[in-house]
C-alpha cells in the first residue's frame, strides 16, 4: 500500500498531498507542472504532535522495503509481494518497525533545517533483508536455493521521540519505557543535520524545450517533438535510448519492456540457437541461428510477481526482431515507466531459473552462474485493448486491465 505525503507546490508554495509513488505533480493552484527527482532513496518523517513540540524531539529512523522476492527450490519458482519495515539503529528501547503508521499517518519529506536531534542509520537496508531471509529460509518447508528482491522501493522514516524521566513516543504522548538507558541517547557522533533538500525541475525537454508528457509515477518522460525520451536520475534527466516496436493501430497501448543484453558465465546462452537448447524449446535450429543475439525481456511496469515472472519469460522465450522506430506514435497511449532498469537487471537470474531445462539440475547450479548486464533499451511493445484485456497476438501475450490498476499500489 502507497503512503500519502504531505508536502507544498514547488513553485507556489500550494498545499499539497503527494502518493509515494507520485514523481510528476501538477499544481492545482498555478497550473505548473514539476517533476520530482529521485534519489537511491527518499527520507521521511512523522510530525509530533502539536503540544509537544516545544520539546527536544528524537527523531528515530526506519527502513521501509516495498517490492517483490522470489525464490527458488528444487519444487519450483515461488514469489511473493514484501511491504516491511525495521528499525534502522541498534537499540532495545525503541520499537522494532512502524507498523501501520505509514498507512494510517501523512508522512513529510524531512527538510533542510528541521529542528531536532536525527539519529543515523547504524544497520544498513540490505541487513534487514538479509534477516528477513533468514527468517524465511528457517519457517520454509523447502530448501531454497537462490533468492532475490525486485522492485525495491525504499525509504528511510524517522519516527518521533522524546525524553522526560522516560523515552515517550511523540505522536501518542505515551512512554515506551519505564526509565532512561544507561548510556545517552543523543551524541554528536550519533546524530546528522537534516542537510536532503527536495528536487524539484520543470517539466520540460533539455533538447527542445518543449513540454514532456508522463505519467504521475513514471521514471521516465518523453518529448513528442523532438522524440526523445528522457530518465530520471540523482542529477538530472539522461536521454535514453528506445524504440517503438512496430505493428501499433491508431488506438493501440504501448507497453514498456526493458531489452537487456548480457555477458552469462556457467553457461552457454549467447544466441538464439543456445536459447532453443537451453530451453528445450519445440523449434528446428536453422541456419543463422546462431548469429542472432540472445536478449533478456523485462517489463518496465511494475505488476504482480506471478505476472511479472510469466510476462518476462514468455517474452524472452519469443526473442522479438520486428523492425522498431524512434518516433513516437501520433495516437495511442504510453503506458508509464515504473520500473527501473537496476530493479529489472536483478530478475535476471530468476527469469532464466525460469526458462531452463532440464529445471531440477539447473537450479542445483544456479549459484555458480553470474550475469553481467552490458547495455540496455527501452522498447514499447503495440497491445491492442479488449473488453478485460490488453493483448499482444504476435507474441500471445494478454494484460488484465484490472491487474495494471492495482499494480499502482505496489
Amino acid at each position: 500500500m502507497n503512503f500519502s505525503i504531505d508536502h507544498q507546490c514547488p513553485q507556489c508554495g500550494a498545499p499539497a498531498v503527494l502518493e509515494e509513488a507520485e514523481r510528476l505533480f501538477n499544481c492545482p493552484f498555478c497550473r505548473v507542472r514539476s517533476y520530482l527527482l529521485g534519489g537511491q532513496y527518499f527520507r521521511y518523517m512523522f510530525e509530533p504532535k502539536s503540544s509537544v513540540m516545544n520539546r527536544e524531539i528524537i527523531y528515530v529512523p526506519y527502513w521501509r522495503y516495498k517490492g517483490m522476492m522470489f525464490t527458488g527450490s528444487l519444487e519450483g519458482m515461488d514469489h511473493r509481494f514484501v511491504d516491511i519495515s525495521s528499525l534502522a539503529i541498534q537499540s532495545d528501547y525503541f520499537p522494532e518497525s512502524v507498523g501501520l503508521r505509514s498507512q494510517a499517518l501523512k508522512l513529510k519529506f524531512v527538510a533542510p533545517g528541521t529542528r531536532g536531534s536525527f539519529l543515523k542509520p547504524t544497520l544498513p537496508i540490505h541487513g534487514m533483508l538479509s534477516q528477513f531471509e533468514i527468517c524465511f529460509r528457517e519457517n520454509s518447508k523447502k530448501q531454497i536455493s537462490y533468492s532475490a528482491f525486485v522492485g525495491d522501493h525504499l525509504s528511510l522514516i524517522y519516527s518521533p521521540f522524546y525524553i522526560d524521566q522516560k523515552i515517550y513516543d511523540a505522536i501518542l504522548e505515551k512512554p515506551i519505557t519505564s526509565g532512561l538507558p544507561e548510556m545517552g541517547l543523543v551524541s554528536p557522533e550519533n546524530t546528522e543535520k537534516p542537510n536532503w533538500p527536495i528536487r524539484f525541475i520543470p517539466v520540460i525537454c533539455p533538447d527542445c524545450g518543449w513540454d514532456l508528457d508522463g505519467g504521475r509515477d513514471s521514471l521516465t518522460l518523453n518529448c513528442l517533438n523532438c522524440h526523445t525520451s528522457w530518465l530520471s536520475t540523482r542529477k538530472g534527466l539522461l536521454k535514453l535510448k528506445f524504440g517503438i516496436m512496430s505493428g501499433g493501430q491508431e488506438n493501440s497501448y504501448y507497453l514498456p519492456f526493458w531489452r537487456i543484453r548480457a555477458s552469462i558465465t556457467g553457461i552457454q546462452l549467447n544466441s538464439y540457437k543456445d536459447l532453443i537448447q537451453r530451453a528445450n524449446l519445440p523449434k528446428a535450429i536453422q541456419k543463422g541461428m546462431e548469429d542472432k543475439p540472445f536478449y533478456f525481456w523485462v517489463q518496465a511496469f511494475k505488476v504482480r510477481p506471478k505476472i511479472f515472472i510469466q510476462l518476462s519469460r514468455q517474452l524472452t522465450l519469443a526473442q522479438p526482431d520486428q523492425g522498431m522506430t524512434c518516433e513516437f506514435p501520433r495516437s495511442g497511449m504510453m503506458y508509464p515507466v515504473t520500473l527501473p532498469v537496476t530493479e529489472a537487471v536483478k530478475s535476471l537470474k530468476i527469469n532464466l531459473a525460469d526458462f531452463i531445462r532440464p529445471a531440477r539440475e539447473f537450479l542445483n547450479q544456479l549459484s555458480e552462474i553470474e550475469i553481467r548486464p552490458e547495455r540496455f533499451k527501452l522498447v514499447y511493445i503495440p497491445f491492442y485493448e479488449d473488453h478485460h484485456e490488453l493483448i499482444q497476438p504476435d507474441f500471445h501475450l494478454a494484460v488484465h486491465k484490472n491487474m495494471l490498476s492495482m499494480a499502482k499500489n505496489l
